[in-house]
This record gives C-alpha cells, sequence and structure tokens, in this order.
C-alpha cells in the first residue's frame, strides 16, 4: 500500500523578480514499511521533497497524495488535522520543550489527540522503554545527551501510531556511536512495527542503513535504487 505519492510536482519559491525552482517534475511512490533516504547535495531539493510529504508546504504544481488523501487543496488547518494523525516528524535539533521532561515530550502528542491517562501513560512508557531511555523519563533536556535526546524525539514521533516517520538530518548533531545507536534503534522499528520512514540525509551512515536510496540534482530524481 502508498502511503504517499508525489506526482510531477514542482515547488517554485519566488523572492522578488527571483524565482528558485526546488523540485522540478518530481514522481515519486513510497510504499508502507519503507526504510527510504532521500540524499543528494544542499540545494537538491530533498529537503523541499519531504516538507511537501509531510504536508508542511504545498507544491506549486503536481500532486500529493499521503495515505490515500489528497493534499493539493487543503488548507492549513486541514493539512495540520491529517499530520497529526498519520505523520510523525524527527528534527535535526531535535525540537524537543526545553521545559518539560522526557514523559512529557512523549505525552504532548497524546494530550492533543485526547487521549486519556491510562492510555497515555501505557503508550509513553512503552516508547521509551523502546528507544531505551525509560530510565531518564523524568530528566529535562537540558539533562541528556545529544543521543537520549534524539531517541526522545523519535519516540514522540511514534507516540500517535503515525503510518508515516519523516527525519531532516537526524543524526547531523550526533557522534557516531550516538547517530549508530539512533539508527539502530530507528530501523528495530521499522521492523518490529511497520512503520514507514523516510530520511533527508546527507549522512553516509543513514545511507547504509536505507534499504532504498532516492539521489535528487538540480530539483530532479536522477536515481532510485533498492538494495
Amino acid at each position: 500500500m502508498e502511503v504517499a505519492k508525489l506526482t510531477d510536482v514542482t515547488r517554485v519559491y519566488k523572492i522578488g523578480e527571483v524565482e528558485t525552482r526546488a523540485l522540478n517534475g518530481v514522481s515519486l511512490s513510497i510504499n508502507s514499511g519503507e526504510f527510504t533516504s532521500l540524499v543528494g547535495p544542499s540545494g537538491s531539493g530533498k529537503t523541499t521533497l519531504l516538507q511537501l510529504i509531510g504536508c508542511l508546504d504545498q507544491p506549486t504544481s503536481g500532486k500529493v497524495v499521503i495515505n490515500g488523501k489528497e493534499t493539493t487543496n487543503l488548507n492549513r488547518n486541514q493539512r495540520a488535522d491529517l499530520r497529526k494523525g498519520t505523520i510523525g516528524f524527527v528534527f535535526q535539533f531535535f525540537a524537543l520543550i526545553p521545559t518539560l521532561t522526557a514523559y512529557e515530550n512523549v505525552e504532548m502528542p497524546l494530550l492533543l489527540n485526547g487521549r486519556n491517562p491510562a492510555e497515555r501513560k501505557q503508550r509513553v512508557m512503552e516508547l521509551l522503554e523502546a528507544v531505551d531511555v525509560v530510565n531518564r523519563a523524568h530528566h529535562r533536556p537540558d539533562q541528556l545527551s545529544g543521543g537520549q535526546q534524539q531517541r526522545i524525539a523519535v519516540a514522540r514521533a511514534l507516540a500517535t501510531d503515525p503510518k508515516l516517520i519523516l527525519a531532516d538530518e537526524p543524526t547531523a548533531n550526533l557522534d557516531s556511536e550516538n547517530g549508530k545507536q539512533v539508527m539502530d534503534i530507528m530501523k528495530r522499528l521499522n521492523k518490529d512495527t511497520g512503520v514507514t520512514f523516510v530520511f533527508a540525509t546527507h549522512d553516509s551512515r543513514v545511507i547504509s542503513y536505507a534499504e532504498r536510496v532516492v539521489t535528487l540534482e538540480d530539483g530532479l530524481i536522477v536515481k532510485d535504487s533498492a538494495k
């Protein structure tokens, strides 16, 4: 089953009279359960592509379908509703709420989705255990290492049982050992839960984990290879 399908998508940014074509007619399908990496040099369009899949941006032309729903004509609130139940995000800079504990950061999406307290507690503890930080549940981000923060970010992304996890440079701020641990955990979660992971990355460590590598240059897909 396809969780994301983009058809002949372009994205043009205008600043004054200057136009920049970030994507130039891209078509891509992502199937359920994939562990896929979007790669390419800076300016190749991979982050723009990730943002379109994540409904954080809209194409200038073309069609984007996420989990069977066409997103092209959705307004901001409708796109937010779709993201809330379907897509989880992992960011380069972790994006944890600094005043909340690890437990509370993972719990936040469940609060927003109206889960009851008993369900929230069970789900949060399951996820903290899955990413090997249950012993840090009551620590704030400034009391945690970068690797621990990113694992908590992964747990938060998974909290609402999304179909799709999107990760933008997830190891860029981690040393080699912590990067490996985070990737090992995400790969295991992909296998155990079947959730789809799509990464945008420069990192050869991340690329080596991918089962499919989509290479972009100048806003075009120039190679799409499965291992």
